[in-house]
């Protein structure tokens, strides 16, 4: 047996002896959350940007928008592409190179809940159909990692889009030419998904796991909560499980969770009257 694994075990029979009276390592209750604070525009750089504290671990997310060719199969949209970096000064535990599956695995997450419930207006972002369109890159680095990495880094990728700004845009249709303006408008953002994880340790289940909590789970599960208390996205990892009862308890705190986080976000932009492209001969 290796000696991480029995400092894992260790650790385990801790952590579980807590969880039985009610309590974590961290003196939270189960479903306590920890203090977050969402600084906005800390990157002058960036057309948008937020820095997340959750607890100690830090994120932070920087977008930038180019005008690029939009997808075939959706040829009157941009596109959002996001990715994320687990920066080796986070954790011992990460390495210099390409992002490893855990960080894909992050950045899928969070790529799925803002897809699903339509976050960003793309066809706002649309300039000529099939031909050009607004690209948003969403880089997300994880600064320090204390624990969730999940919903730090989705929280602070659509702290990060409220913020973003992108210039207007003249289109001659004869000629296809297409002029950047100095006129800088809000990306449209038109919901506030907030991504929610809970860990299961033997029968308990904790939400917003610590780094400790996180090396003994059973069984992870992210809920992201669009702003009409809906359901948008949901991964499931490691091998343990979780009954309906539970998912139902889940699901119920998760919402209340992401109502109080969506407060500390700054609000949508009113995009109702905004014209993103204007049309010249």
């Amino acid at each position: 047996m290796k000696p991480e694994e029995i400092i894992s075990k260790l650790e385990r029979r801790k952590l579980q002896s807590l969880l039985l009276r009610g309590e974590r390592i961290d003196g939270r209750k189960t479903m306590e959350y920890r203090p977050i604070e969402i600084e906005t525009n800390i990157i002058s750089k960036a057309e948008g940007s937020a820095k997340i504290s959750l607890g100690d671990t830090i994120a932070i997310a920087g977008v930038k928008a180019e005008i690029g060719i939009p997808y075939p199969d959706t040829p009157n949209q941009g596109a959002i592409i996001i990715n994320t970096e687990f920066l080796p000064l986070a954790s011992p535990t990460f390495e210099p190179g390409p992002p490893d599956e855990n960080a894909i695995e992050v950045a899928r997450v969070v790529d799925r809940g803002i897809r699903s419930c339509q976050a960003v207006n793309l066809e706002k972002l649309c300039i000529l159909p099939g031909r050009r369109a607004w690209i948003i890159y969403v880089d997300i680095y994880v600064l320090n990692h204390a624990g969730n990495l999940m919903d730090a880094a989705g929280i602070a990728a659509i702290a990060a889009l409220l913020t973003t700004k992108i210039p207007k845009v003249k289109v001659n249709y004869e000629t296809e030419e297409i002029t950047v303006t100095d006129t800088w408008l809000p990306l449209p953002v038109q919901n506030r998904p907030i991504p929610i994880t809970f860990a299961k340790i033997g029968d308990v289940i904790v939400v917003d796991p610590s780094l400790e909590e996180e090396r003994v789970q059973d069984a992870r599960i992210t809920l992201t909560i669009e702003e009409q208390n809906r359901i948008c996205a949901i991964q499931k990892a490691l091998s343990g499980t979780f009954t309906i009862k539970e998912i139902f308890s889940i699901t119920k705190h998760a919402i209340q969770i992401a109502k109080k986080i969506r407060e500390k976000l700054p609000r949508k932009p009113d995009i109702k009257n905004i014209q993103y492209v204007e049309h010249i001969k």
